[in-house]
């Protein structure tokens, strides 16, 4: 079983040995960033979402090369990996796991741990307070701090030649992430928003961490019911909330209905996007400008 991959069941032999073989092939001719798997000398280190490769280049600089499971645009609650991907794993180094239950690593896990079973991995939520039912723990960046460090003190155990570099540039990138930290809470705290309405539930960390709460329109996966929506339009006009905020990686169809009735809008805000900083500056201005005055 993966290390640190909490409720995932164990692959089996004969499971394993199937995926094995139909990916020798893939493995001869593969071609491309995610999936090529010729010797340049860096540590080549697996990792489920952008947020995470953005995560590892800046910690690892040159001496890594990452492997993105779960490209931008994908949905990693449902996404399946193509063969190329996958035969990329075979030859890694390392595995950043994002270890809070994300649906993809539970049902891909052992998967990738039986494609190279010499691999290290690393359980990047190890230390995160975790909240029921939201694997999105990057959405915090009190949390990505922690996601970082695990990642540093994994490339350092799996290339202590490195050691010095992967400590140096953690520290460059955690100071990056007190800014955000600081300017979110400013951000936030300044704007006197107290309840940001989602399409998906994917900000709750956000949300604890900076003193507003998240109201998910989907419950467990599910569109609402008409009871439910009239309850968050209601809810909407009591809280002077004007913007619904869907993502890209899900179906907008409620989110409009909702914001037409209360006279608002819709706007796309994406938790899994590569450029995290960026991103979660886009994100907290966005939900703090989302109430009206």
């Amino acid at each position: 079983m993966m290390r640190g991959a909490a409720g995932i069941k164990p692959l089996s032999l004969i499971a394993a040995a199937c995926l094995l073989l139909g990916l020798m092939t893939a493995m001869a001719g593969c071609t491309g960033a995610d999936g090529d798997v010729e010797d340049d000398g860096r540590i080549v280190v697996v990792v489920t979402i952008p947020p995470q490769q953005e995560f590892v280049e800046r910690v690892g600089g040159d001496h890594v090369r990452v492997i993105l499971l779960v490209p931008p645009g994908a949905d990693p609650h449902t996404h399946e990996p193509a063969p190329a991907v996958l035969a990329g794993v075979a030859e890694a180094d390392l595995y950043a796991m994002v270890g809070s239950g994300i649906e993809f690593e539970i049902a891909w896990g052992d998967k990738i741990a039986a494609l190279n079973p010499g691999m290290a991995v690393v359980n990047c939520s190890q230390g995160v307070e975790f909240i029921a039912a939201d694997p999105h723990i990057w959405t915090s960046p009190r949390n990505a701090k922690v996601m970082v460090e695990n990642i540093r003190d994994g490339l350092i155990e799996a290339d202590p030649e490195n050691a010095e570099d992967y400590r140096r540039n953690a520290a460059a990138y955690l100071d990056d992430l007190d800014t955000l930290d600081a300017e979110i809470s400013a951000l936030i705290a300044g704007s006197g928003v107290r309840v940001v309405l989602v399409d998906h539930p994917s900000w709750a960390y956000l949300a604890r961490d900076y003193g507003f709460e998240e109201v998910a329109i989907e419950s467990e996966g599910k569109e609402p019911s008409p009871k439910r929506i009239e309850h968050l339009i209601r809810l909407a006009e009591e809280e002077g909330v004007r913007v619904v905020f869907a993502s890209p990686e899900h179906s907008t169809r409620s989110a409009g209905v909702i914001a037409e009735a209360i006279g608002g809008s819709v706007v796309t805000v994406s938790p899994l996007k590569k450029d995290y900083m960026d991103n979660m500056r886009q994100v907290a201005s966005a939900f703090a400008g989302s109430v009206s005055g």
